[in-house]
């Protein structure tokens, strides 16, 4: 057994803090106004359908000028908007029975396993994408974070979070005229977040010390209540550390490569540390992705001050480690040579009983290449009992990738599984499509939702409820997407035409396509226009329109990735693609959930088999959208003919004649298959055959993609807590 904390240790773990955050607050507002503040503290009303009404009502135009921080929100709003909404009954009705779900929810008794408030699910990440007002998300990866947070509280499971807080978060995007992307920051004040610093028996911050560089950086902890699952971020922002200490907090994958190290260090190391000073000691530490991968050693070195020797002690960290491996791409394995990782680490291999060699040896494919660079994805599949890659075709990728790690096994039978990935249905499904699913799959449908008998009663709905239902969400996106247009080609100083062929050419009748992920390479946004000729053909239909919605962030040091929409960009003195065509700035989580609400046609074109999962499609499913992806992460085990449409999966040699090829399909099928379907109305106005293959995607993909499926695999699989 492993060296738990003792039982009379004191559970420091930030919960009055919260209470008292919010209580504060409450103070600085009308009485009747008090409920606003303790919802505003636990980011469950983010997947309540009524709480964005909700806190919109106190002042739309402020609500949006905050992005949608509740704790701004109640702090920056005029008195007189804050007294008029004291006035208004039903609005304080509202917010008291908001208030009473979330007290009930915090209430229930927690799922009966293994795991417990003080020894619970740790999950580790880089990212957590809870919501838009806390920016310290890049993308798919924290997305997925977020959901499995979201979903553990579903579910009760004992689990809680841990990642770092970014005092500037993410990079902000502006695409000048060419299309080429620029970042920049806004800082990020904590203090202004719906978070509470949590504090010691002295009543002042909690803070751990983490071994870098040769010296102690100081961490202090916030917690965010995201439902029943606190969200533990650790924050270098405190007067003993050094203005570059500080930094390793400042940005999300930071540019300078030994911060960067860094922050996986302190998120590794620190995250144990702060768990144990708070009295919480994890059952199961799970590392979604390497970033976190030194937590397993930290384990392992408070076995052996227990009196474990390295060995028990390494064997017990394993035990209670589950690693995910999210991408095959080189950029998410990056390596380090032997400077940069003695640089940042110092001494800290000899506190868990190694030698610089045998440190290094556990993030190598090949223990005893001196050259091979330190990879934080080898440590973390040696130092977990479970690995899996998010997928069924990504856990076959990661096995062969990985196979150097375990040369005396085939590649079939290397012990990396797959779970997966899902989606939290409550956060990505437009209300209307809620409201719908509520009527026709009965009361308390969605925690049954990974029950393909659930999902039957689908059929029952009627064409024409669905068919309003597609066009209520179409239309709402089209009107974000328009306006968003608009305001950024006006921003680039574009010419009026062109600003207003977005005015003249999106509507909400249209065909709506959206292509929206991080822009990598590989993800081949260029295939929309290798052939200008072709997306010209399906953009000249004047009685059958298509429109594309395209957004997504590059990093900012990948120039490829950044130059990647400068081909969409260049068709804009072609009036159609002027009108038909927007690519929308600043992707974030906002954005990304009107556009999966809206598009009638998600795409996804990957080279494969470099997707490992993908989640986007899975929540344009849940609304009613159709998927033309390529036949690779989820998608290749979601398809069923049936139920969508799929390009080739195989890997090619020749990536110039694939990419011809794929392109070539895309179209056929867009031109042929797709469009001609949407616009095949039966006499009241209905497409019967497409809405027909919306109930068929809704019924295969809604019970198999949602994170409540995902996280019992995880519970049952992997953490084996029952």
């Amino acid at each position: 057994m492993h060296q738990a904390l003792p039982a009379a240790s004191p559970l420091l773990d930030g919960r009055a803090d919260v209470v008292a955050a919010a209580g504060a607050l409450a103070e600085r507002l009308p009485a009747r106004l008090a409920p606003f503040a303790r919802i505003a503290y636990n980011y469950c009303w983010s997947w309540d359908p009524d709480a964005e009404d909700l806190f919109q009502a106190i002042d739309p135009q402020r609500w949006e000028l905050c992005n949608g921080n509740p704790i701004r929100l109640l702090t920056e709003t005029s008195s007189k908007a804050l007294q008029r909404a004291v006035g208004d009954d039903l609005l304080i009705g509202r917010a008291e029975a908001m208030l009473g779900r979330l007290t009930a929810e915090l209430a229930r008794p927690p799922m009966a396993s293994r795991a417990s408030e003080r020894h619970p699910v740790a999950f580790l990440c880089a990212e957590f994408g809870i919501h838009r007002s806390l920016p310290i998300y890049a993308g798919g990866l924290g997305v997925l974070a977020g959901d499995i947070l979201k979903e553990a509280s579903d579910l009760a499971l004992p689990m809680v979070g841990v990642g770092l807080l970014y005092r500037e978060g993410y990079f902000l995007q502006r695409t000048d005229a060419s299309g080429y992307q620029h970042e920049y920051w806004r800082p990020v004040d904590p203090e202004r977040l719906p978070a509470a610093l949590v504090l010691g028996p002295d009543g002042v911050p909690l803070t751990v010390p983490v071994p870098l560089r040769g010296r102690e950086v100081v961490v202090q902890v916030w917690r965010v209540e995201v439902g029943r699952t606190p969200l533990y971020l650790l924050d270098a922002e405190r007067p003993e550390n050094g203005r570059v200490d500080r930094w390793i907090t400042g940005r999300l994958y930071v540019a300078d490569r030994a911060i960067r190290l860094a922050q996986y260090a302190l998120l590794g190391i620190g995250s144990v540390r702060a768990l144990r000073a708070m009295g919480i000691d994890p059952c199961i530490i799970h590392l979604n992705e390497g970033h976190g991968g030194l937590a397993p050693l930290e384990l392992a070195r408070t076995e052996m001050l227990a009196g474990h020797d390295r060995s028990t002690a390494f064997a017990l960290a394993r035990e209670r480690t589950v690693f995910t491996t999210h991408t095959p791409v080189a950029a998410g394995n990056e390596g380090y040579d032997v400077s940069e990782v003695q640089s940042v680490l110092g001494e800290y291999p000899s506190q868990v009983g190694l030698d610089d060699a045998g440190f290094l040896q556990l993030g190598r494919t090949q223990p005893d290449n001196p050259h091979e660079p330190f990879v934080m994805t080898p440590l973390g599949i040696k130092m977990s009992r479970f690995a899996n890659g998010v997928s069924r075709r990504h856990g076959e990728v990661a096995r062969q990738m990985w196979r150097p790690l375990f040369p005396e096994r085939p590649a079939d039978t290397v012990p990396i599984s797959h779970v997966t990935n899902g989606v939290h249905l409550p956060t990505w499904m437009g209300t209307p499509m809620r409201r719908l699913l509520d009527r026709y799959l009965g009361e308390g449908w969605v925690g049954r939702a990974s029950d393909l008998t659930t999902w039957k009663a689908v059929e029952g709905i009627p064409d024409e409820e669905l068919w309003e239902v597609r066009n209520t969400q179409r239309a709402a996106l089209v009107e974000m997407a328009r306006d968003r247009t608009i305001a950024n080609r006006l921003d680039r100083s574009d010419p009026r035409e062109y600003v207003e062929a977005a005015e003249r050419g999106l509507t909400e009748h249209a065909l709506t396509i959206g292509f929206a992920r991080r822009l990598a390479t590989y993800k081949r946004l260029y295939l929309l226009y290798t052939d200008p000729e072709r997306i010209r053909d399906v953009l000249d239909g004047s009685t059958l329109p298509v429109q594309f919605l395209v957004a997504g962030k590059a990093h900012p040091s990948d120039e490829e990735g950044k130059r990647s929409p400068q081909g969409l960009f260049a068709l804009k003195n072609d009036p159609r693609s002027a009108e038909r065509i927007s690519f929308l700035d600043n992707y974030d989580l906002a954005i990304a959930l009107q556009m999966v609400g809206g598009c009638d046609l998600w795409i996804n074109l990957p080279r494969p088999p470099l997707e490992a999962s993908g989640t986007s499609g899975m929540k344009a499913a849940m609304n009613g959208g159709l998927n033309l992806s390529t036949l690779d992460g989820w998608w290749a085990e979601g398809f069923d003919i049936t139920n969508g449409w799929g390009l080739p999966g195989d890997v090619a040699f020749d990536t110039h004649v694939q990419d011809q090829r794929d392109a070539a399909i895309f179209f056929d099928v867009l031109q042929n298959e797709v469009v001609p379907l949407f616009y095949d109305r039966g006499a009241d106005g209905v497409p019967h055959g497409w809405i027909a293959m919306v109930k068929r995607s809704l019924m295969s993909i809604g019970p198999r993609f949602s994170a409540k499926r995902m996280l019992l695999d995880y519970v049952h699989e992997a953490y084996e807590l029952l």
